[in-house]
């Protein structure tokens, strides 16, 4: 039972790095990004392009992959977004299916469609307290809590923060106010992109590389940014532990693969009785 809290604990975390991607990107544009699984899958790859083409050690990699990932979630949101903003959100909505399609299918042409792996050296795993622990996990977990600490910290005691959350409330009302919100979603894009990339490193070391692995998170963590409120962006990381815990506790009585209709069960449910989310409040459309 503990070791199965344990890696709820850690999926939980990996699963917050997206979700919290997926909540600031609808606090700010109101819309939800259905392409975030596809923007986890190329960060991960930008980061293994690093890392195996150019020869760059995992950290470097993941500098240079993260930064590049940032930087692609912003010209996307230049080339796609930003034309249809007045548009309505299910306009948006249907964009980010066709930002999805497109970019993992430029990772299949391009990397083909066989699973790949980082350039790092096998470990065996650690025993503590009765617990099997992965140096994965460990370097997941650190790399989560600290991403995460870092988002908190922007969003509830600097003038970016703020800035965030004016333009969430009310963006008229803020730019009356002298808060750019074209700067302010280009933050959060850059953001959302390094979010993404970091939990796609940090599931390829746990798992294996291929173009699909997004598509495998995209109901965790809609389910987790549900769960904690979608208009509440660090409320998605409450919502995504208790996700990743659900679904670890579900093998108690389900084959491991049935994780996603755990997910799937919690989103309905959700959506029927709180759709919400147990911090978030009622969106009002301005």
């Amino acid at each position: 039972m503990m070791q199965l809290l344990f890696n709820g604990l850690v999926s939980g975390m990996l699963v917050a790095l997206p979700a919290l991607a997926l909540a600031l990107t609808f606090s700010v544009l109101r819309f939800a990004n259905f392409s975030i699984g596809a923007m986890l899958t190329v960060g991960a790859y930008l980061i293994y392009w690093c890392n195996t083409a150019l020869g760059l050690s995992l950290p470097w990699a993941a500098v240079v992959g993260t930064a590049l990932a940032a930087l692609l979630a912003v010209a996307i949101d230049f080339l796609v977004y930003r034309p249809l903003r007045d548009r309505s959100t299910i306009t948006l909505l249907v964009a980010s299916m066709g930002v999805s399609f497109v970019l993992e299918n430029a990772v299949s042409f391009l990397a083909g469609n066989t699973p790949v792996g980082y350039a790092v050296d096998v470990a065996r795993p650690l025993r503590w307290a009765g617990l099997r622990v992965n140096h994965e996990q460990l370097l997941g977990a650190a790399m989560s809590l600290a991403s995460l600490l870092l988002i908190g910290l922007i969003f509830g005691y600097t003038r970016l923060g703020r800035a965030m959350r004016a333009v969430a409330d009310n963006p008229s009302l803020a730019a009356t106010r002298g808060v750019s919100r074209q700067r302010v979603v280009s933050i959060t894009w850059l953001l959302s992109g390094a979010l993404a990339a970091i939990a796609g490193m940090l599931i390829g070391l746990d798992t294996t590389l291929d173009p699909q692995m997004g598509w495998n998170y995209v109901l965790p963590v809609f389910a987790a940014a549900i769960l904690g409120g979608l208009t509440h962006p660090l409320a998605a990381i409450p919502g995504a532990l208790v996700m990743g815990v659900f679904a670890e506790l579900s093998t108690l009585v389900l084959p491991p693969h049935y994780r996603t209709l755990v997910a799937f069960a919690v989103l309905s449910l959700l959506l029927v009785v709180r759709p919400s989310g147990l911090l978030g409040s009622k969106w009002v459309q301005k």
